[in-house]
């Protein structure tokens, strides 16, 4: 049996996962695309897109580390998209277009069922009404030996901590203050839960940061 995981997860300076007022026209909340900048220009994220070159070095490495060895994925409904309550229709189909760089079962965190949607390049989106256990419990099952990758947002990475459930954290600490947004830590004791940091590694746009238990 594989791991939980989270990696690749962006944070600023004064511990915000996401910036306020998330939208349809801010999905990451105001001055969210701040915390990423470290990802968005690197060799590996252009490839995930078509596109040739990008960075390479410290935030390649540790973004390619953030997409591989999973193979199943689980995020909460606000990572899906900006629809709220009963879905109004069949329309929304994720952020990411026909073929979500995810290749794998996603299961989506969500009080409002919905039927599976088969994307292109082997993503298919699956939707979880009774709580995080049982959707990791399918996501193991769909990952078999592979790791589970627990893609966020906040709310649903807080949740994986508070239930002891994720093995690794991999932060990326971007040098950014938002004042204000979704706080990832606030309330955790990390220590009592059993992480301590393994491995860190700074580069101009981010400190990277591994949390282990």
């Amino acid at each position: 049996m594989g791991r939980v995981r989270v990696a690749g997860f962006s944070v600023s300076l004064d511990g915000f996962g996401a910036g306020p007022e998330q939208s349809l026209e801010n999905p990451l909340g105001k001055r969210g695309p701040e915390l990423h900048r470290w990802w968005v220009g690197t060799k590996t994220f252009r490839s995930m897109f078509g596109q040739a070159g990008g960075t390479q070095g410290v935030d390649d490495d540790y973004g390619r580390r953030s997409m591989e060895g999973f193979g199943a994925f689980i995020l909460g409904r606000n990572m899906f998209g900006p629809v709220r309550g009963e879905w109004p229709d069949e329309s929304w189909r994720g952020w990411w277009g026909d073929n979500p760089p995810y290749h794998a079962p996603t299961f989506i965190l969500t009080h409002h069922p919905r039927a599976p949607i088969a994307m292109q390049g082997g993503t298919t989106f699956h939707f979880v009404t009774d709580g995080i256990d049982a959707a990791l419990e399918r996501a193991r099952a769909a990952a078999g030996d592979l790791d589970v990758k627990i893609g966020g947002g906040v709310s649903t990475v807080r949740q994986y901590l508070q239930g002891g459930l994720l093995d690794e954290l991999h932060l990326a600490v971007s040098p950014v203050m938002l004042g204000r947004g979704e706080a990832l830590f606030e309330g955790l004791d990390l220590p009592a839960l059993g992480y301590r940091v393994t491995e860190t590694a700074p580069s101009e746009l981010a400190t990277h940061i591994l949390l282990s238990r």
